[in-house]
């Protein structure tokens, strides 16, 4: 390694644990005296509650509790980091296949699911809607009870909100097109599949409570907790040891307020560890129908974007209307365009609620955007690199008139990507290839604090509200520390993970941590080496601007160098002692933005596939998958390439083979990791490379921008080219499976 850890790639912090299973996640936990839970659920989404009998089960030794409805506070306590729509427990009526009717809490987790099975549920199977055309049919059965949705005008429908963003006249500019290209997409429910399964334990706390828990915000969880049983937030402790995977399905409270009233309730500690397949009850991505109208001159200019995306969210809000909004905010692509009509809407069912998935409601627009773009580069008879080319925002431009220009020069990534994939070699027989461009607004508000000590031996402990899911975060914030004040990157220790010892964190999210919690840590080393510089302007006896701290190194300026733990070793003497430093980032909101606040930063991506597709079986096969993001500085390579991999493999999931199928009474048939399918070594592109373009140009330290989500938001555009490209033939629907492209060629030769 260098001098300077920055733009290095040591070896990540934890990863060793990671990797040989030594790593203790959540489910491997043990809280002295626990109890064991299970929940019940009906064999249908939607249902009337007429009764429910927990006698068989409370009959059994070992049985303390069948909780349901009937013992938690009237009116039902609710919760949700939106709306605050969602029981505890179902009352009255369960609104999807896995709502909890009763937690059931024995001394083993077998005795607990055998117990589960002997309670008995009377109730009334109720007419529900499971799709975007069911819940909009008129006369369809309404989701949500209208007196809890408030005053909102769409109270009698089962559209919870509809988002419009905008600029420019449509009507204007398609009077003055050559071309207006119209299509209609579909994306589909697919679900994070985190292989760490959702976890959750409660127990009393003296006059609080302690809370474990797998989730991302575990400073939001402590104020979901907190308001639910009446707690000041200083007598709620939350617990959230490094997850597993999360991908967004983490981000919020699921099932931890159950297990919390069941502890409180015992005055004993419960655990609740759901099984892969309750966890595809637990969360999902929502997906999207869209319709999509492109006009152009004929040079190629885009003169109008006309959006309409229904987002099917599920049975309560959760954090999807965000998913909606954000997701639905860029949809007019990374492109000036004079017009721009986008209107998005979030539309409730009787299904799993939905909630963040890497991404954020990007990849469902893109797919339908970028693939109407192609269609028009046909029709024009131009070549598709060169229509996006022609259409691209350079750097500066307000490509969403009233945000953030462009804030990188994105015609490199786009160069870039089409050299390394070849974009004009020949191609054989029966393989296309394809390009797709993603964009996603970063952070629009946020809170981060750090707190760093620097200790007397010159090592440092990090205090951070992060959660380190697998993207790296205590290793690029040991590197920012370690250049820094001059330690050694294993001096330093990252402490994350528990609100009673870091400081707040508004959230892990929307690839923020670099940038936030990043400047956060890093304000908090300027803070140090401040403070260090009083000390040894003291020892050396000169004024405090005479001496300069930096990456490590004391300057004085009569030409003395002195180490940090030179100063250290003679600043704090024989008391010894330690020096603190506080750092602050705050993004506060903006009340006139549609999305509350201009994002911080873009993140921006450029794909390129190459497909060979087996016209007899529909099989498609990548041969070459390239991704190239711009990330503004790289601060720790193989992170970034590792991360971009990962979520361009994540997105082969949704283009190819993922997808929840439900039955006419709403249940999920392909729970579970036989029938639901994601992307194994098997399925991978024959090469598959990322790229990565910097020009320090990102508000993150030394010029860094968040990134991670980029690579996936256009791989199923790019895909769904490529293959088109290879048959010529479009196809709409996704996933890209087999049996869909053989019946695209037949019903095409068929034609």
């Amino acid at each position: 390694m260098s001098a300077s850890p920055i733009g290095e790639s040591p070896n990540r912090v934890g990863g060793t644990d990671r990797v040989t299973g030594a790593q203790a996640y959540l489910a491997d936990l043990h809280v002295p005296g626990a109890l064991h839970a299970k929940l019940v659920h009906l064999d249908c989404a939607r249902a009337r509650i007429v009764g429910i009998d927990g006698s068989a089960a409370l009959a059994l030794p070992g049985v303390h509790l069948v909780m349901t409805a009937a013992d938690l506070p009237d009116p039902m306590p609710r919760y949700g980091p939106q709306v605050a729509d969602r029981p505890v427990l179902a009352v009255r009526e369960t609104k999807y296949h896995g709502d909890p009717v009763a937690i059931v809490v024995a001394d083993t987790r077998e005795l607990a699911e055998r117990a589960a099975a002997l309670v008995k549920v009377d109730y009334e199977e109720l007419p529900a809607v499971f799709t975007i055309a069911g819940a909009l049919a008129p006369g369809a059965p309404l989701v949500q009870d209208p007196a809890l949705r408030g005053d909102t005008g769409l109270a009698l429908g089962n559209v919870l909100t509809e988002h419009r963003v905008g600029w420019g006249d449509v009507e204007a500019e398609e009077a003055k097109a050559h071309l207006v290209v119209e299509g209609r997409y579909s994306f589909p429910i697919v679900t994070q599949f985190a292989i760490e399964p959702h976890a959750f334990i409660a127990a009393p706390d003296g006059d609080g409570v302690v809370v474990w828990s797998t989730i991302q915000h575990p400073n939001w969880l402590q104020k979901q907790i907190a308001g639910l049983v009446g707690l000041p937030l200083s007598k709620v402790r939350v617990h959230a040891p490094d997850p597993g995977g999360g991908f967004g399905g983490k981000q919020h409270a699921k099932h931890e307020p159950a297990v919390v009233f069941a502890a409180l309730r015992l005055g004993r500690p419960v655990r609740l560890v759901l099984t892969l397949e309750e966890s595809f009850q637990a969360v999902r991505r929502a997906a999207c129908a869209s319709h999509v109208r492109t006009g152009f001159d004929a040079a190629g200019h885009i003169l109008f974007q006309d959006i309409e995306a229904d987002y099917l969210i599920g049975a309560y809000v959760d954090i999807a209307d965000r998913v909606v909004a954000k997701g639905s905010y860029p949809a007019a692509g990374p492109y000036n365009i004079p017009a721009v009509r986008i209107l998005a809407r979030s539309v409730l069912s009787h299904t799993v609620p939905s909630t963040a998935f890497r991404g954020f409601g990007n990849p469902q627009i893109n797919w339908a955007v970028e693939s109407n773009l192609d269609q028009g580069a046909l029709e024009l008879g131009m070549d598709r690199l060169a229509i996006r080319l022609l259409n691209l925002a350079r750097k500066g431009d307000a490509f969403i008139p009233f945000d953030t220009p462009a804030d990188g020069d994105w015609e490199q990534t786009v160069r870039r990507a089409a050299s390394e994939g070849g974009w004009d070699a020949p191609l054989p027989p029966g393989r296309g290839r394809g390009i797709a461009l993603g964009i996603k607004s970063g952070p629009t508000t946020g809170l981060s604090y750090a707190i760093v000590r620097l200790l007397g031996d010159g090592s440092a402990v990090v205090y951070a509200g992060t959660s380190d899911m697998g993207q790296g975060a205590r290793t690029v914030f040991s590197q920012i520390v370690a250049q820094e004040l001059g330690a050694p990157m294993d001096w330093v220790t990252v402490i994350m993970g528990d609100t009673a010892i870091v400081p707040y964190d508004q959230q892990t999210s929307a690839s923020r941590s670099t940038v936030l919690m990043g400047n956060a840590v890093l304000m908090a080393c300027r803070d140090v080496q401040a403070k260090l510089g009083a000390l040894a302007a003291r020892i050396a006896g000169v004024e405090v601007g005479d001496v300069i701290v930096d990456a490590g190194v004391v300057r004085v300026a009569d030409g003395r160098v002195l180490t940090i733990r030179e100063v250290l070793a003679s600043g704090l003497g024989r008391l010894g002692g330690e020096i603190t430093g506080l750092g602050e980032v705050r993004k506060d909101a903006d009340p006139s933005h549609p999305l509350s606040g201009a994002p911080a930063f873009f993140e921006f991506n450029c794909t390129v596939i190459e497909a060979d597709v087996d016209r007899e079986t529909g099989d498609v096969t990548l041969v070459k998958h390239i991704t190239v993001s711009d990330v503004g500085k790289a601060l720790n390579p193989l992170h970034v390439r590792m991360q971009d991999e990962g979520a361009a493999i994540m997105g082969l999931g949704h283009t190819l083979m993922e997808h929840c199928i439900y039955d006419e009474r709403g249940r999920m048939r392909n729970l579970g990791a036989i029938d639901y399918r994601i992307p194994t070594i098997m399925d991978l592109p024959v090469e598959l490379r990322s790229e990565i373009i910097e020009n320090e140009d990102g508000p993150g330290p030394y010029g860094s921008k968040g990134m991670s989500e980029g690579a996936l938001l256009c791989v199923a555009s790019a895909v769904g080219a490529a293959v088109r490209d290879a048959i010529g033939v479009p196809i709409r629907d996704l996933p890209l499976t087999p049996e869909r492209v053989w019946r695209a060629l037949q019903e095409d030769g068929a034609r």
